[in-house]
């Protein structure tokens, strides 16, 4: 596939305080839903393909401390890289591969003590390396973008524990706790991203505690559940009325 390359990389939209305030409580949030989960629950397949509910446990254990230790970090981008192919599918599948063997007793309490370092770890990121390109450069509607590491510290790994907590929540049946709050702001966030990406007027409602209204010029209005149109936005869902705009998580 040829594809065009974004030219500014894409920083976080958010202010620091907020970001580090969203990515404590998703950690949190995301370890109450792990607990609260019943035994027969953790084989569950889930909306990802090859994934039950243990594997994307696993992944987000992964991904947890690869954002607390940077040795940790350089050991999975470094094998991953090895792989070749979609460099994300290459990171995530080596997650859940080396974490195979966990139960999920070993993944909760692996989980509760490795996300307080993860989330002091993101936050003591200096402004400096935030700045940084990130490698390598991620292909999101078909256009090539570079992203800055501060981008993928405050916003994608938030992103994508708070999906994965819907995943689960749609899986197993178990309560997706939503906050205006909590999971307002990170919507209010993907709205606004989703916007920028396809400068279109829209005329958007979105309802639930994590919903609101949004508009940009004159367009009909556009109704639906907020935690279904950030599932329609990764892909996961179809929603009638809005331009066809992916938001990674």
């Amino acid at each position: 596939m040829t594809t065009a390359t974004a030219e500014k990389p894409r920083t976080s939209a958010l202010d620091r305080d907020t970001a580090m305030r969203l990515a404590q409580t998703e950690y949190e949030r995301f370890l109450q839903l792990l607990q609260s989960l019943a035994p027969g629950d953790w084989a569950k397949p889930t909306e990802c393909a090859g994934w039950d509910v243990r594997a994307m446990a696993a992944h987000l254990l992964g991904m947890a401390e690869m954002s607390a230790s940077i040795r940790e970090s350089m050991r999975q981008l470094k094998i991953a890289q090895g792989r070749g192919g979609e460099f994300i599918d290459a990171l995530t599948g080596l997650q859940v591969e080396e974490r195979a063997h966990l139960s999920p007793a070993d993944i909760i309490e692996q989980y509760a003590r490795v996300t307080p370092k993860a989330a002091q770890a993101r936050r003591r990121t200096p402004w400096f390396l935030r700045r940084q390109k990130m490698s390598p450069n991620q292909v999101i509607n078909g256009r090539e973008e570079t992203w800055t590491l501060g981008f993928l510290t405050d916003v994608i790994m938030t992103r994508d524990p708070w999906m994965h907590r819907a995943d689960i929540s749609r899986t197993t049946g178990a309560e997706l706790v939503l906050t205006h709050e909590h999971d307002g702001l990170l919507v209010n966030d993907v709205v606004q991203e989703w916007a920028e990406r396809h400068g279109r007027s829209f005329n958007l409602r979105l309802t639930g505690p994590a919903g609101g209204t949004w508009s940009s010029g004159a367009a009909p209005e556009v109704a639906l559940d907020a935690v279904e149109f950030c599932r329609a936005l990764s892909g996961r869902a179809q929603a009638d009325g809005l331009p066809p705009t992916e938001v990674p998580f």
